[in-house]
């Protein structure tokens, strides 16, 4: 299974490689599962129609903006989408500025209790908050699973990681310690080069000739999964490959700020908005800035480079280690307490939005449900993929 959640490369698979599209998942991403809570479940909750709610999202990348305007998104009941408006955080600090705001400012009543659900009966009574956890900057997909898997797996499990040729490229293999049998295999993808690479290895193994279509030739499938590694043993395929369009993952997401030292060599951004650094508490690497690395990896990063990524990474998790551990809810140490009331609250969100008509069966998400339950649950937590044909037609073109 590949990953979902980007939208770069989403559309890459739609166009180049839709051999690829029966293996992605058909969960929506995160930006359009949120869509469905605010504008279905939230919106109940507050007495209000899809129609009645603006959703606006922010997100690293201008990608987003096209995935919010997809069909599939668009509820034709109440002419509205599940999200309305996408900026980047690029555009945010534009917009911030343009208005005067200072984000170190306290705002007033900002610690009051939020939202409460006008239902009794719920057992979260506040807005719901999203939970951090242990993996990657871009949404860790992959380590959400691993350890999924390390709570059902039969035993302890121990986890280990190569890198293939960057650290945009990882494998994770999880064992079973007492028998050292292989319960799950992943990888984290990130970038285009890296991207191709996957792409043909998922071919080889699946025995879908790349290129070709989802009904490609299925040649030598069974030999591909077979194969030998180094160690004699057979080499087992990936179970998840959590894939980003970018280099460095989300973090370094087309839509983000960019790097300091390359705006301050301007007066004037490209909405011709003045800047001035200094004046807004902004200190510029300098003679002044002593022994710093930071300071170093500041002087003139290209756009996107792995220096700026690390210190976009370091501010992203600010003094926690890298992945964090997983914390509780407010303030608990223990991860399985917030495992639990995210998976309560996951179960009542379904049991409220796809209203199965077969009564007292268990609320747990995976539970399946009656058939127009289920269709219900495919309408607002799935999406398809549809394979894109080009209109290039080589006869036609005057070479």
């Amino acid at each position: 299974m590949l990953a979902s959640a980007c939208p770069g490369w989403i559309c890459y698979a739609e166009k180049a490689h839709s051999e690829m599209l029966p293996f992605i998942a058909r969960t929506k991403s995160p930006q359009q599962i949120m869509g469905t809570l605010v504008k279905s479940w939230i919106g109940n909750q507050w007495g209000k129609r899809p129609d009645e709610i603006y959703h606006v999202s922010v997100m690293p990348c201008y990608d987003k903006k096209l995935e919010a305007s997809r069909q599939d998104f668009y509820n034709e009941m109440y002419s509205t989408r599940d999200v309305d408006c996408v900026i980047t955080t690029g555009e945010l600090e534009l917009m911030m500025r343009e208005k005067g705001w200072d984000l170190s400012v306290p705002v007033d009543s900002e610690d009051a209790p939020p939202f409460t659900p006008s239902s009794p009966s719920h057992e979260e009574q506040f807005l719901p908050e999203l939970l951090s956890h242990p993996g990657t900057s871009s949404g860790s997909y992959l380590h959400s699973l691993i350890s999924a898997m390390s709570r059902v797996s039969d035993g302890p499990t121990s986890l280990s990681f190569k890198t293939v040729r960057t650290s945009d490229y990882e494998e994770y293999t999880l064992r079973n310690q007492e028998t050292g049998e292989v319960v799950f295999k992943g990888a984290k993808c990130y970038g285009f080069r890296n991207l191709q690479n996957v792409v043909r290895k998922v071919g080889r193994e699946a025995g879908v000739q790349v290129g070709k279509g989802a009904a490609g030739r299925m040649a030598g499938g069974i030999r591909a999964r077979l194969k030998k590694n180094a160690d004699g043993e057979a080499d087992r395929g990936y179970d998840y490959v959590e894939v980003m369009a970018c280099p460095g993952g989300c973090v370094n997401g087309g839509g983000q700020l960019k790097p300091i030292a390359l705006a301050s060599t301007k007066t004037q951004d490209e909405e011709g908005y003045p800047r001035n650094w200094g004046e807004n508490g902004v200190q510029l690497p300098g003679a002044e800035s002593g022994d710093d690395p930071t300071a170093t990896m500041l002087q003139g990063p290209k756009w996107g480079s792995k220096e700026w990524t690390k210190v976009v990474e370091k501010s992203y998790w600010h003094d926690l280690p890298t992945p964090p551990p997983s914390p509780g809810p407010q303030g608990s140490s223990n991860p399985k307490t917030s495992i639990a009331r995210a998976d309560r609250l996951a179960a009542q969100v379904k049991m409220d939005l796809c209203a199965p008509r077969v009564t007292g069966i268990p609320s747990e998400w995976a539970v399946p449900m009656d058939v127009e339950a289920e269709s219900r649950r495919r309408h607002f937590f799935r999406t398809e993929y549809r394979a894109v044909e080009s209109e290039v037609v080589g006869l036609a073109v005057k070479w």
